[in-house]
């Protein structure tokens, strides 16, 4: 594959491979820390912390009640897809009372992977609602839990209201091939896009 035009020239190393940073958005427990996780070439950053009683009645656990751990700023990661191309992987926190630090960790991205958990389509409204804000090009990933129901991609697609363009694909978080498979259907999409809109932000 050619990455030329993927980033910045100064964002490339002397052996000739190219850096991207790239997004891990949703909502709340959609299973990004997973992915970045199963993912990662080096042990992850993360900024886990404990769920308490403290909490119960500021974040909404609807449909993740058994959750016990949450992300308090980012997760980071990195890939490297081959030779030529390395992605940086930057997680962000899904709880409302943490969406003030998108701001910040969207700066520079190239593009983002919003997971989604097809039994809670409504948590991941605001991390697309924030993609198409921010004008960063990304794919809908349908992230697979044990009890979720086989919807066909494209009633998916019409709930969220994701348009024709966008990739929408399934996956396994906890899988390292499946996603890598998602990233990169997200390279995949960037190519497709104009020079223009792979300039960096």
């Amino acid at each position: 594959m050619d990455f030329k035009g993927f980033d910045r020239p100064d964002l490339q190393a002397g052996d000739g491979t190219r850096s991207v940073k790239v997004m891990i958005a949703g909502g709340f427990g959609t299973g990004k820390t997973t992915l970045v996780r199963s993912v990662s070439d080096i042990k992850p950053l993360t900024t886990e912390e404990t769920l308490t009683q403290a909490s119960v009645d500021v974040d909404d656990l609807i449909g993740v009640a058994d959750k016990q751990q949450t992300t308090v700023s980012l997760d980071f990661g990195k890939i490297g897809i081959n030779d030529e191309l390395v992605l940086y992987l930057f997680g962000t926190p899904g709880q409302e009372r943490f969406w003030f630090l998108w701001n910040g960790l969207f700066k520079g991205a190239l593009g983002a992977v919003v997971l989604v958990d097809t039994r809670r389509l409504a948590s991941s409204f605001r991390a697309i609602e924030e993609m198409e804000r921010q004008n960063v090009p990304f794919v809908i990933a349908l992230n697979v839990f044990p009890d979720s129901k086989n919807h066909p991609v494209e009633e998916i697609r019409d709930a969220l209201d994701i348009p024709e363009h966008t990739p929408v694909v399934t996956c396994d978080a906890r899988d390292r091939t499946s996603s890598r498979d998602v990233l990169i259907a997200l390279i995949r999409h960037l190519k497709e896009r104009s020079a223009t809109a792979l300039e960096p932000r």
